[in-house]
């Protein structure tokens, strides 16, 4: 999963089926406290997202587990509005590696 800022939404009077009950966003991945991305991407919103919220967004086969998007062409839907991220303060992010042997 990953944090997203809505940017605004996208109109598109000619659809599949699947998709016209849902509404689609436009939205910009984030960080903790700022972009990290300068592309945009569309998301179908699952929970009434709305420009300006901060979001929780589900990618790939993820985006199609909840109940709302099982028949839908998406790969990216918003499925939490956030209210609040917490990091503890000093913490650094640690990446540990694991090699195997071709035995």
């Amino acid at each position: 999963m990953q944090l997203g800022d809505v940017l605004g939404s996208v109109t598109a009077p000619e659809q599949v089926s699947s998709l016209r009950s849902h509404r689609l966003l436009v939205v910009q991945r984030v960080g903790i406290d700022r972009p990290t991305d300068t592309l945009c991407e569309v998301a179908v919103d699952l929970v009434g997202a709305g420009p300006g919220d901060r979001v929780l967004l589900a990618r790939g086969s993820a985006a199609r587990l909840a109940p709302e998007t099982r028949t839908v062409a998406t790969d990216l839907a918003i499925v939490a509005i956030v209210d609040s991220v917490d990091v503890t303060e000093g913490l650094t992010a640690r990446v540990s590696m694991t090699t195997r042997s071709a035995d």
